[in-house]
């Protein structure tokens, strides 16, 4: 379990790091904010184009480690380089910087995918037993959440030091892909006599259109799929804004709002463990309704959270006043509730995903693997294009901090709302259409 665990970590420090930071460094570098979200943008679709082909190549390698564990080697040192290489500013023009993140990140997705996806598919292969799926993808998760959090601690220690922002991105950088290299290769030592024993994947051809009419006749994966990707976006919207809603609209100096992830990634860690033990106790669909309530609540809770009030000074004197002490507190809490409610978008769906591979004959665990990622990062390739281009109309204006960490640009009411809308309301409303999906899936599966 914990080598499985591992497995995940530096694709999961890559995955929060660009989910939180990724976007607001982009416009600090210079880019406007629509060619920020295009970029976001072309790392999922890209990401997500990879997929097939790295599942469909995985299932068909042949070493003595299983096919998925020389995928994860040899991805491994080609991530650590390209995570450095995606967070250095280089000189220029916007269209030479513009051309410089678009390729880096295509070679970053591409060494992210052949890592994580022939990872996620050993989860199905490994045992057959519902029990110790759920186990494995709950060690999965934790790990991911854990390097997570390690990402943004050094993020918020390295963020803000003495020297240039474009340095401090870099240096992040370095230190997390030299995390994210040693991690995935312990977990590739800690899995390897596993791996070996593991259930081979079918060697047969398939076409492209066999693939699509094979995944539309599973109606219990199109219903996986359709979950995964409306939490994801979800997700993904709220990550993308959150830095932008916690300085641009809630008032919160920059120094503090660099910590403001690690209370969410700390609180899905726990939620990872909360819902682990009622999917047990109970089943995984009542996990989903209970997690998917509590995420609701706490969005809208965010919707309509007032803004923290502006005093002039520098430092900590934003806290001298009692009512700030009080939103603030209370901005954790919600942040906290966030992160335990939307730690079922980790779990939920990947567990679910074996009992739909198991309803083919073939179980081509590759196959079904790739498909959900690729469909669920097309859905997150557009929400965050989605963001961009709101902001865009809105007439949002990249924040300029002085020296007391305070953002000193005013946002105009539009983009405040639109904001606001992106970090409660559109991520309330896709999960819920996600509940709605879910009313009916297989008793027997509930209560398996």
């Amino acid at each position: 379990m914990f080598s499985y665990g591992l497995g995940d970590a530096g694709t999961g420090l890559v995955a929060t790091q660009f989910g939180f930071f990724l976007f607001k460094f982009f416009i600090s570098a210079g880019l406007p904010v629509i060619i920020a979200g295009s970029l976001l943008m072309l790392i999922k679709i890209w990401d997500a184009v990879n997929d097939p082909l790295i599942g469909w190549l995985s299932d068909r390698t042949k070493s003595r480690w299983g096919p998925r564990i020389p995928w994860m080697v040899v991805a491994s040192v080609p991530l650590g380089f390209s995570l450095a290489a995606i967070w250095w500013t280089p000189a220029g023009s916007v269209l030479t910087k513009t051309i410089y993140y678009a390729i880096i990140s295509i070679i970053v997705m591409t060494a992210y995918t052949s890592i994580n996806l022939p990872f996620a598919a050993l989860s199905t292969e490994i045992s057959e037993k519902t029990a110790i799926r759920t186990r494995l993808n709950a060690s999965r998760f934790t790990g991911s959440i854990i390097a997570g959090l390690t990402g943004l601690i050094i993020a918020g220690v390295v963020l803000g030091s003495e020297g240039s922002a474009n340095n401090e991105y870099f240096l992040m950088g370095k230190i997390s892909g030299c995390i994210a290299v040693a991690a995935t290769l312990i977990s590739c030592w800690g899995l390897a006599p596993f791996a070996k024993k593991a259930r081979m994947p079918s060697g047969k051809v398939e076409a492209i259109s066999l693939q699509f009419k094979r995944i539309f006749r599973n109606k219990k994966f199109l219903k996986v799929i359709t979950l995964y990707i409306l939490l994801w976006c979800a997700l993904q919207l709220m990550q993308t804004v959150s830095l932008i809603y916690v300085e641009d609209v809630l008032n919160v100096p920059t120094y503090i709002a660099k910590w403001i992830p690690i209370p969410f990634q700390i609180s899905a860690l726990v939620g990872l463990q909360i819902w682990t033990r009622v999917s047990n106790k109970l089943n995984r669909i009542s996990a989903l309704n209970y997690g998917a309530i509590m995420w609701i609540v706490s969005c809208t809770a965010a919707l309509f959270l007032p803004s923290l009030s502006k005093i002039s000074g520098v430092g900590d004197s934003l806290f001298l006043n009692a009512g700030n002490i009080f939103l603030f507190i209370l901005l954790i809490f919600i942040i906290c509730l966030i992160g335990v409610g939307a730690s079922t978008a980790f779990l939920i769906p990947w567990s679910l995903l074996p009992d739909a591979i198991d309803e083919d004959p073939e179980k081509p665990a590759g196959l079904y693997t790739a498909w959900m990622v690729l469909i669920q990062k097309i859905g997150i390739a557009f929400s965050v294009q989605l963001l961009g281009f709101l902001l865009y109309l809105s007439g949002y204006q990249s924040c300029i901090v002085d020296k007391g960490g305070q953002n000193i640009v005013e946002q105009c009411y539009s983009a405040q709302l639109t904001i606001r809308l992106c970090i409660g309301f559109i991520p309330s409303i896709l999960v819920i259409i996600g509940l709605l999906i879910m009313r009916k899936w297989d008793r027997k599966l509930i209560t398996n």
